[in-house]
């Protein structure tokens, strides 16, 4: 008979399982409690990796083959313990997100069948002016993790350029995401108008692998760099979530050496705990190096000036100032 709950304790507190024997990864077999001792092994770099940010939910009670909820709203029955940030949605509507300042913050979301933790790029105390700017490199169809791991080489080269230090990670899916640490200083607009601008660098460095095209219908089969993520409220998987897939993969940081020899399928559940305890975690400076927007500042004024301005934001954005229309080109060909 499956057990109703087990206790156990994380920093001095006391948390109940529930239902530890639910299997969350059927092909894999991995339970809920399997995931809870998951994020307990790589706690220090998962609370590094969400902490005072607010951060939504992707839970699946029933395992990742059954309903997914993608949970902004912290439930309200909850220890009060438990720690939320207040921010503002594109709408105008605002909501309490989970903060975590501690690993028993993330246990106790794992026992709500939280897979994966997306935090915000902003910290609680200033959530409108983000601390971090995304590299989202998401290769569409027809293109590989090894284009995906080529373009982040001429990332690297590029953020070296202007005086960044970029930290990657796997996406735990088919991409990379490399985040860059700045001085909490900009609104959203502009720290999204900076990454369009780097975005386009990297394009024109590789036009023939490299797209920052908004429409699936003009990408190709080139590898999109998602620029949007650093609009507000869009989010990403953070370092150390498991994700949804049957493998069981996570979302993994690794060096800028060894990523030209990783795959996405070297890091899971089952495996990423046995690489934190030989090596901690491998971005434990990340704190540290905050970068300077000006050199993409500059590289913005130089785009604006030979005409080449904003581009698409997600749809679920009012309309912004100087976005072109918000419209399929393919539709606008057939509205002329």
């Amino acid at each position: 008979m499956a057990s109703p709950f087990v206790e156990i304790e994380v920093e001095g507190r006391a948390l109940k399982i529930t239902n530890p024997d639910k299997v969350l990864f059927p092909a894999a077999g991995h339970t809920k409690r399997d995931l809870v001792d998951y994020y307990l092994s790589v706690g220090d770099g998962i609370v590094r990796a969400l902490r005072e940010r607010p951060t939504q939910l992707r839970r699946f009670p029933d395992g990742i083959e059954g309903e997914q909820i993608y949970q902004k709203r912290v439930p309200e029955k909850r220890p009060d313990w438990i720690e939320v940030a207040r921010v503002t949605f594109p709408s105008g509507r605002h909501a309490d997100e989970l903060c975590v300042t501690e690993l028993a913050h993330v246990v106790w979301a794992a026992n709500l069948a939280t897979i994966d933790f997306h935090p915000w790029p902003s910290r609680r105390p200033d959530s409108e002016h983000p601390d971090e700017l995304r590299i989202d490199i998401d290769p569409q169809p027809g293109t590989s993790f090894a284009d995906a791991k080529r373009v982040a080489g001429v990332v690297r080269e590029t953020l070296a350029e202007i005086g960044c230090s970029g930290w990657p990670k796997t996406s735990g899916n088919r991409g990379i995401h490399v985040a860059v640490r700045i001085e909490p200083r900009w609104e959203f607009p502009v720290v999204r108008r900076c990454a369009l601008a780097f975005a386009r660098e990297v394009e024109r460095r590789l036009p023939d692998l490299v797209t920052t095209a908004w429409w699936k219908e003009e990408r190709g089969e080139k590898v999109f760099i998602d620029y949007n993520q650093n609009a507000r409220d869009r989010t990403i998987a953070s370092a150390y979530s498991v994700r949804p897939r049957a493998d069981a993969t996570v979302s993994a940081p690794v060096t800028w050496d060894e990523l030209p020899d990783v795959e996405t399928e070297d890091f899971t559940l089952p495996t990423m705990p046995g690489r934190f305890a030989r090596l901690g975690d491998v971005q434990a400076g990340i704190d540290g190096a905050a970068g300077d927007l000006r050199a993409l500042l500059e590289w913005v004024a130089r785009e604006e000036a030979a005409g080449i301005g904003e581009a698409p934001y997600p749809p679920n954005f009012p309309k912004m100032p100087g976005e072109p229309p918000r419209v399929q080109p393919s539709r606008r060909r057939e509205r002329d």
